[in-house]
């Protein structure tokens, strides 16, 4: 059966709408770990590797079926979830709240830029690591694909706003555009954030610019 010309053309105008569409979907981030293949060794055992758990919406990222306990200086947090693939280095994203039970004093930061974070302790099930550095509250970001970016004249690094719905409706600022090539568009925000303004995870948000 041939395909239908006008059904083809309307789905493809429909796509290509959402995609360049000044709203973008929500992925909430709960705590979590980033870990290195060293350290992922020295915690669960030589040549191990990380178990494809679940898919997340950037291609190449799953939750992994790992989970490691997190020791502050005032608290303990269990079953934090590992996401992959492995990184270069490890890296703990936490809340505001989480820092306060953990009594952590955790900057607000673009993942991967970890110097002058704190640090933490890590378990696993077969060792434990004392790590120098690594623990941020991950500034609000949006991945944008580098094909709608240059349409929409954004450049990666770019600050702007997002404005949510509904009954908690609120205007979040300083929202980095993360540019890349292998991403889908996706604002990511954490358990604090998605709960005060009121941003589910699979809800759209609308992304304004001064």
């Amino acid at each position: 059966m041939k395909p239908n010309k006008e059904k083809l053309e309307f789905i493809l105008k429909e796509v290509v709408s959402d995609l360049l569409s000044d709203e973008v979907v929500v992925g909430v981030s709960n705590r979590h770990v980033h870990i290195s293949q060293e350290d992922l060794e020295k915690i669960f055992g030589k040549g191990y590797s990380l178990t494809k758990m679940k898919e997340l919406r950037q291609p190449g990222h799953y939750a992994a079926g790992e989970t490691v306990n997190i020791i502050g200086p005032r608290g303990k947090m269990d079953k934090v979830r590992i996401l992959g693939p492995v990184r270069k280095e490890t890296q703990v994203e936490i809340s505001m709240s989480d820092a306060f039970k953990l009594g952590i004093k955790a900057p607000v930061k673009e993942s991967g830029k970890l110097d002058g974070t704190p640090g933490v302790i890590i378990i696993g099930p077969k060792g434990t690591i004392e790590k120098d550095k690594g623990v941020i509250v991950a500034g609000r970001h949006i991945h944008m694909p580098k094909f709608i970016a240059d349409i929409k004249g954004y450049k990666d690094g770019d600050m702007v706003k997002v404005e949510t719905s509904g009954e908690r409706k609120a205007l979040l600022q300083n929202v980095l555009i993360r540019v890349g090539v292998n991403v889908v568009k996706e604002i990511h925000l954490d358990m604090d954030e998605a709960n005060a303004s009121g941003a589910s995870n699979g809800a759209f948000v609308k992304i304004i610019r001064d």
